[in-house]
């Protein structure tokens, strides 16, 4: 679904055009402020758990927005918006709720782009929700770690962000943003009877500065005598001080809903503060009994990463709501109790020697044969030419979550191929530098900068990208020893949704166009400590 067609949407089903006055003065930029000092793991990348039994956030670094939750005996599972990667629907594994690992991607076949999801399990059997170019999916599996089904088109049309739910007359239902839900069927493959709104969304005051009203990110669950219905409103984007976590609760799945008298739960009030536009929450109870509140967040002056995950304790009060802990998030969390050591994260860099598709590669935008471009020869991964640059040759890209790193890749360079060394954000907005095998090419501003064309023989070519605080600096080498440095720093700050649209983030990003072939080697990732 384009931008356009999505804020459409909301503002339709929001009513925001009716309701809402002009909002009181604008909200200031902000600037990054400094961060926590965090954990360094796996290749120096940053972690959450401080190995004291602290932690401090993102728990999931980089672009992971709109997590949705699976306590599944002692194991978590989340996932994630994957938007236009292939494959997608990343599935990551926790014990302990800090420490998360990616294990599968549980959808391989294009859809579009894939918008937030909800991941349950009923009968025995794991189920992940999809809202995809207008439509809504669904995938199942016996296997959390697959295989999982082909998507199942359930037919509706209009609706975002589903939210799984099963009422106390044991029937199965889908909420949406709105707020609106629909009945399934037993299995969860199909829908019954019409789509009906049920609750009028908590609305803030009007001269808060947000984006928009646009209720979404209905999540459901079940506690005591109560369903307790958690949302977002206020836009995802914009300004800092947008979106917020809200929730009402019922007695019955059908309803009335109630209103808590603490709303909303989570917001961001200053620009000062480290993170920006929190929002889009699911509530979960923790390995030691204790619970707490999943949802994402931009970083203080890092938009370019993408929304990232966080977690934060919640507490219940005697009247049966309950309320966030975490305050700011400027301090470190005591980590929840009970829980067991598991992974964190992964090593990023790839010597091409086995298929890492999905839970680290992914190709943008793909057509639904993409994956025939890539094969592994045994020295590295080949991939077939595709268009004519980066912004139309669907590139392989890696998300990445700190705030300054270096990677490095070698390029053999097919006769009639390009190749080179992205970040990339979309066909909108990217800058890299490229090769073929007797040129270099530099891009920025999302365009070959044509009077930067320099001839040189790169039939192998070694490109390094350093990443300091959103400048960026290339390299270059014929041989991995001796490097030249490209004459262009590139500044990327604005590459955000704000800017270009779309809810993505950065990533890291490899290339192959033209009519040749491009093999990547030895891809390296360092994260950096800040200067």
């Amino acid at each position: 679904m384009s931008r356009g067609r999505r804020s459409l949407l909301k503002l339709a089903l929001a009513g925001a055009g009716a309701a809402t006055a002009p909002l009181g003065g604008a909200a200031p930029c902000g600037r990054p402020g400094p961060a926590l000092q965090p954990a360094y793991g796996t290749e120096g990348q940053r972690k959450a758990d401080l190995g004291n039994g602290m932690f401090i956030n993102p728990i999931v670094p980089g672009d992971h927005p709109d997590p949705t939750i699976l306590k599944d005996g002692d194991d978590y599972y989340m996932t994630f918006s994957s938007f236009y990667s292939y494959p997608g629907a990343v599935i990551w594994h926790s014990r302990d709720l800090v420490n998360w690992a990616p294990v599968c991607a549980a959808l391989t076949r294009p859809i579009g782009s894939v918008w937030a999801m909800d991941l349950v399990k009923h009968g025995g059997r794991y189920f992940l929700y999809i809202p995809a170019d207008d439509r809504i999916f669904v995938i199942h599996a016996d296997d959390i770690r697959g295989p999982w089904s082909d998507p199942v088109d359930l037919r509706l049309q209009g609706c975002i962000d589903p939210g799984h739910a099963v009422g106390e007359d044991g029937k199965r239902y889908l909420f949406f943003n709105g707020v609106r839900r629909i009945a399934l069927a037993d299995d969860g493959l199909s829908t019954v009877g019409a789509l009906e709104h049920v609750y009028h969304p908590w609305r803030y005051p009007e001269d808060w500065v947000v984006e928009m009203f646009a209720p979404e990110g209905p999540k459901l669950f079940r506690r005591g005598e109560w369903f307790y219905l958690v949302a977002a409103v206020g836009g995802t984007s914009g300004p800092p001080t947008s979106h917020m976590v809200t929730v009402a609760r019922s007695r019955s799945i059908h309803g009335p809903w109630q209103d808590c008298p603490g709303n909303p739960i989570v917001r961001t009030r200053s620009a000062d503060e480290p993170w920006w536009s929190r929002g889009h929450a699911s509530i979960v109870e923790g390995p030691g009994g204790d619970w707490w509140m999943i949802y994402h967040a931009y970083e203080n002056g890092f938009r370019t990463l993408g929304r990232q995950t966080i977690l934060e304790p919640i507490e219940w009060t005697s009247d049966g709501w309950f309320r966030a802990r975490g305050g700011t998030l400027d301090k470190p969390l005591r980590k929840p109790k009970g829980g067991r050591s598991s992974p964190a994260g992964q090593a990023l860099s790839d010597d091409f020697s086995s298929n890492r598709f999905g839970v680290q590669w992914s190709f943008f935008a793909p057509g639904p044969e993409e994956m025939r471009r890539a094969r592994y020869d045994g020295k590295g991964l080949v991939i077939k030419g595709k268009g004519s640059s980066p912004a139309d040759c669907s590139p392989l890209t890696c998300i990445v979550g700190d705030r300054d790193y270096e990677v490095s890749v070698v390029l053999d360079i097919a006769e009639g191929g390009q190749g080179g060394l992205l970040l990339y954000y979309s066909q909108r907005g990217y800058c890299g530098i490229g090769f073929s095998p007797t040129e270099m090419f530099t891009h920025h501003y999302s365009e070959e900068q044509r009077w930067m064309r320099q001839k040189i023989a790169a039939r192998t070519i070694h490109i390094r990208l350093a990443n300091r605080a959103n400048i960026i600096t290339f390299h270059y080498s014929s041989d991995g020893v001796a490097w030249t440095r490209h004459p262009w720093q590139m500044e990327v700050s604005g590459f955000h949704h704000n800017v270009f649209g779309g809810f993505m983030s950065l990533k890291v990003g490899i290339y192959s166009a033209g009519a040749g072939e491009v093999r990547a080697r030895q891809f390296t990732y360092r994260g950096l400590k800040p200067a």
